[in-house]
């Protein structure tokens, strides 16, 4: 029988599933860690390398923006040049660019390093989904395995908090960066012997116009987001280029609408009901999903006063509800759907965030930090498989690395901009608990809203 125009070639490899599953774990585990594992060694950066408020801003942001900027175009490269390849690619960027940020001796080469390390983590992110759903046949195999890659992922945020101050407080703070040195190398060496390539057979190219302007478009818009703590809404600073992203991601729908022979991101995905709709709630929850790691590790650190160790400590427990939940999936998949999982997650999460938003500064840590933040975080556990799932499984030959990138660049800008909304947002509030009280409020809406559009998702991934 022979295979469908565009359909995805591989190699045959007699591998079993679980070092393929092991190896997309920990590079998304490094991905999604490098996020948050800074913030705590920030104050130690700037008293070796002299770095300013500037600067330190710069260690966050030069990661944030390459990253959300060239997430289309590291899934379009999984499909068109070898997701193994690819795969491999971004693993040697990242971890020579962590080596070269741990060993910097300069603001700058430590800022650039953060840069080439969010290129790098734009082409793993979504090689690693594109992997799991071109390597794994359907069924519950891949159920179990999306849940556990889900799960990883979502941890990464939580434990990068505690894994940051360890490393700061008994090594230094070089090795929050110097650690992905020894994973990277492993990752590579397993993916040259383990992992199988499969490529998209139909020919496409790279789309360099849509490619141009969709990441200009996305890194420009968030650049702009980033500068409304410190400038506000109405300074120059932040609406100019704010502007000129919009005004590029407009030319880059043009492109793809009009233009393109094989555009970057095909308008005729979102006719797909199970991906618009889950792409909203992925937007959506990302807002959330973002805020939660940033305002409750300032709340502790600064209302509480409790040291980055401390901090990161307390935020075990939400790592264990996230891994528990998203364990869970499969097992809740069979018995009340994908649809009503979805939906109890979010609105899980959203009682819970409306608990967190009632903290103050004599909250005890039971209910003040433990109990809302495992109802946020279990919440949250419980919607990652299924979004991954809905997203992917309607794919088209040869566009799962696509569809991948899509999903994760909507989590990012989602988390990205609304974290920059929310500390515009949180500025003129008078005292810290009621800043961070208005965060998790609204956060409660976002996610709220989130439920709501889950009735836009069907029921079956596999209706569109």
């Amino acid at each position: 029988m022979t295979e469908p125009a565009g359909a995805p070639t591989y190699e045959r490899s007699a591998t079993p599933l679980w070092p393929i599953l092991t190896l997309v774990c920990v590079a998304q585990f490094m991905v999604v860690l490098d996020v948050s594992i800074v913030n705590v060694a920030l104050p130690a950066m700037d008293t070796a390398l002299g770095l300013g408020l500037e600067g330190l801003q710069w260690v966050v942001n030069s990661y944030t923006l390459t990253f959300a900027g060239f997430l289309l175009l590291g899934g379009r490269a999984a499909d068109l040049f070898g997701r193994r390849r690819t795969f491999v690619a971004g693993l040697t960027m990242f971890t020579l660019a962590s080596l070269a940020g741990g060993l910097a001796t300069t603001a700058e080469v430590l800022i650039a390093a953060r840069g080439v390390q969010g290129l790098g983590a734009a082409v793993i992110a979504p090689a690693t989904l594109t992997i799991l759903t071109t390597t794994i046949p359907a069924g519950p195999v891949r159920v179990r395995a999306i849940t556990t890659w889900g799960a990883v992922g979502a941890a990464g945020g939580a434990v990068g908090s505690l894994a940051g101050g360890l490393l700061t407080d008994y090594l230094s703070w070089r090795w929050i960066l110097l650690i992905n040195t020894p994973l990277g190398a492993a990752a590579i060496i397993t993916a040259l012997r383990r992992l199988p390539e499969s490529r998209d057979t139909g020919g496409g190219k790279l789309d360099l116009p849509g490619a141009i302007t969709v990441t200009l478009g996305l890194s420009v818009l968030e650049f702009g987001m980033l500068q409304t703590p410190a400038h506000g809404w109405s300074s120059p600073r932040t609406w100019v280029p704010m502007g000129v992203g919009v005004l590029a991601l407009a030319v880059f729908l043009l492109v793809q609408a009009r233009f393109a022979r094989a555009p970057l991101m095909p308008l005729r995905l979102f006719r797909s009901r199970a991906l618009s709709g889950t792409l909203l709630v992925q937007v959506l929850l990302g807002v959330a999903g973002f805020a939660v790691w940033y305002f409750l590790s300032l709340y502790m650190q600064q209302v509480l006063h409790y040291s980055a160790l401390q901090a990161g400590l307390a935020f075990l427990p939400h790592t264990l509800a996230i891994i528990v939940a998203a364990k869970s999936t499969p097992w809740l998949l069979g018995r009340v759907g994908l649809r009503p999982l979805l939906a109890a997650g979010t609105l899980i999460a959203a009682v819970g965030f409306a608990w967190q938003a009632t903290i103050t500064p004599d909250s005890g840590l039971l209910t003040g930090l433990l109990l809302p933040g495992v109802l946020i975080t279990g919440g949250m556990g419980l919607t990652s498989a299924p979004i991954a799932m809905t997203a992917t499984a309607g794919a088209a030959p040869g566009e799962s690395g696509l569809v991948s990138g899509v999903l994760n660049t909507s989590r990012q800008v989602g988390g990205s901009l609304g974290l920059a909304a929310l500390t515009a947002l949180t500025a003129g509030v008078s005292g810290p608990s009621s800043g961070y009280g208005t965060a998790f409020w609204a956060c409660a809406g976002v996610v709220a809203a989130a439920a709501l559009a889950v009735l836009a998702v069907p029921n079956s991934p596999a209706n569109g």
